[in-house]
């Protein structure tokens, strides 16, 4: 019994102890560097306990006012560590509600299952094992997704080890072969002692005494070959499992060479006075146990009295029960009822209820008057004790189940939240998307429409230049009537009137006066008929010019109402455009039209300037925008 619980308090320290793995730290600067130099002297176990505490205040101040770390996480988990390792609840707290808020903004799930381990280990320290249990299977699953094995090694024997504290001793025992799976990748020796010590106590709790001792020689084997650093005393330790296991397989010859090779180590009463005692208690009741007197009682007698010097109160209470039974046996009844009453006493108020049973029981073997009555209360705690372990069994898996219950929760809030996401997306992009195809097929159908229209005005131009051509083709022939006319009329008449005239030029008489003044009014005549008709062919030739300015007015106004770009047209007014025949002018208002289609279609262009300007003979147009061009390098040779 006090075997076990000395290895619960040994496996405690080594599941809050720091790794000794080389700290990467990557300084800059001097205040880096004297953190960084805080927290190595917070961590150095060779000073006492007041001292780490001060250095690590000072560390945990330096990254409290400042974030700009490098590794601020690393660094405040270790400073949480170190407040856990020496029991400073408070500051752990405020250190871990740090980290805490920090990795969960970060979404670091590493620091944020370090966080939990550290809760459910601070738990477990101030007796709180249902939130120790919950933390450490919080921080569990999310080792587990991250398959950190090195974690998940140290987090399951925290576990295991709370599960212990409890008597789940089938949770204890599959949480330990659950870390000693893990260890298996990370060959951490202490990790693996720990297992197997752990495997080791759950049997011989259990009564499986020949596995008890399979695996507490396992981790004899693991200090003697694997040469463990004996910083703690591992090897008397296992020397006294492997003993106590013995003693309970009515052993007691092979139990006394184990506890006899255990003290052989003479500092261990100053290094350990703890497993001294319990090294030399058992020592002495396995002798006792095959009558075998000689150093007894006095062995009894030393282990009491180191216990007592060092206050170690349930060894004091075991080591008087063990001297109640030796002098029962030896039948000195007043002393064997002292030591059991004393035990009684002492047991009542540290209210440990296995101290309590061992207590009574013994009193029932002691005191004949009153042993039904210690026997009836014995029973009653007995009772007790199992409906409390049975209880803490039903919570260990109510936790687990919950704690399984609010991870799938949860993982089916994140889906249905992902799924939700995922819908409002793709709804947001086919809505994007009929809008794009919409207001394309609307640029589309405008596009279109402009080049309908352009396709029309130009069939109208077609039209007007063939209808320019059927005029300029009657013009034509209407001049050839008219020189015809000229000829064959006017000239005739003319010629005519001046014969007559010529002839009455020599005659006075009031006759041919008369006849000569209506020859006169005839050329008159002939003069407004010779006007007429060149002013009919003026007015022609006038039409004719302004037809094709007024096309090209029409398509430019055409642009500027369709279209985005600026217009801006000239056209010289000392080309002759009479002079230019219908092909050429087709020409040119196919070029202007054509140019201004493209311009509309890729150019991008904010302003478009047309000229027409007269250079001598030539006319020359020219087309100048301020769009986006293209590359007259690159492109493909036609």
């Amino acid at each position: 019994m006090k075997n076990k619980v000395y290895i619960l308090l040994f496996l405690l320290f080594l599941s809050l102890s720091c790794s000794k793995g080389k700290n990467n730290f990557n300084t800059a600067g001097e205040s880096s560097d004297s953190l960084d130099s805080y927290l190595l002297s917070a961590q150095n176990k060779k000073l006492n306990s007041e001292s780490r505490l001060q250095y690590n205040k000072i560390a945990f101040s330096l990254l409290e006012n400042s974030k700009d770390y490098i590794d601020y996480n690393d660094k405040l988990y270790k400073v949480a560590f170190t407040f856990c390792e020496l029991s400073e609840d408070k500051y752990l707290r405020k250190a871990l509600k740090i980290v805490l808020k920090k990795a969960t903004n970060e979404k670091d799930s590493l620091f944020i299952a370090k966080s939990y381990y550290l809760l459910g280990n601070q738990n477990d320290i101030i007796g709180k094992t249902d939130s120790a249990f919950y933390y450490l299977l919080k921080s569990e699953k999310l080792f587990l997704k991250l398959k950190d094995s090195l974690n998940l090694t140290a987090n399951f024997s925290s576990k295991a080890y709370v599960q212990l504290k409890e008597n789940d001793y089938a949770g204890c025992e599959l949480s330990s072969f659950k870390a000693l799976n893990f260890n298996a990748a990370n060959k951490n020796l202490q990790r693996e002692y720990d297992a197997y010590n752990l495997i080791g106590v759950c049997y011989n709790e259990t009564k499986n005494y020949e596995n008890a001792l399979k695996y507490h020689k396992k981790a004899l084997e693991l200090i003697t070959s694997k040469k463990l650093v004996d910083n703690l005393n591992y090897y008397e330790l296992s020397l006294n499992n492997i003993g106590y296991v013995y003693q309970n397989l009515n052993k007691p010859k092979e139990a006394i060479e184990s506890f006899k090779a255990a003290l052989q180590n003479k500092n261990l009463v100053n290094t350990d006075p703890y497993i001294y005692a319990l090294n030399l208690d058992n020592l002495a009741y396995s002798k006792f146990k095959i009558r075998d007197y000689s150093d007894l009682p006095d062995l009894f007698f030393q282990a009491l009295k180191i216990r007592e010097k060092n206050e170690l109160t349930s060894g004091v209470i075991n080591s008087k029960i063990h001297l109640s039974e030796f002098f029962a046996a030896n039948n000195d009844t007043i002393k064997s009822q002292l030591f059991a009453n004393e035990a009684m006493q002492l047991a009542k108020k540290t209210k440990i209820s296995g101290d309590l049973l061992a207590s009574l029981k013994q009193l029932s073997a002691v005191e004949h008057k009153l042993s039904s009555q210690y026997s009836k209360e014995y029973i009653k705690i007995n009772d007790s004790i199992q409906q409390e372990e049975r209880k803490a069994k039903e919570k260990f898996a109510r936790i687990a189940f919950e704690t399984d219950e609010i991870i799938v929760e949860n993982d089916k809030l994140e889906e249905r939240n992902r799924t939700l996401l995922y819908f409002f997306i793709g709804t947001f992009a086919l809505g994007v998307l009929l809008f794009v195809i919409r207001t394309q097929r609307a640029k589309n159908r405008e596009l279109l429409l402009k080049q309908q229209q352009q396709k029309v005005n130009e069939e109208i131009y077609n039209l007007m230049i063939s209808q320019q051509a059927t005029i300029e083709e009657n013009r034509v022939k209407e001049k050839k009537r008219i020189a015809q006319e000229l000829h064959d009329g006017v000239l005739g008449r003319m010629f005519g009137a001046r014969l007559t005239l010529d002839s009455l030029n020599s005659f006075t008489d009031e006759e041919s006066i008369k006849t000569r003044f209506n020859y006169l009014n005839e050329l008159k005549n002939i003069e407004q008929d010779i006007r007429e008709i060149s002013h009919d062919l003026s007015r022609e030739k006038s039409v004719l010019v302004n037809n094709f300015v007024a096309i090209v007015n029409n398509l430019i106004e055409e642009q500027k109402a369709s279209f985005t770009p600026n217009i801006i047209f000239n056209m010289d007014e000392a080309i002759k455009w009479e002079m230019i025949d219908n092909t050429t002018k087709i020409n040119l208002y196919r070029i202007v039209q054509e140019s201004l289609q493209n311009i509309n279609k890729y150019a991008q262009a904010k302003n478009v300037k047309v000229t027409f300007k007269k250079d001598i003979d030539n006319i020359v147009l020219k087309i100048v925008d301020d769009g986006i061009g293209f590359d007259t390098i690159g492109r493909k040779k036609a």
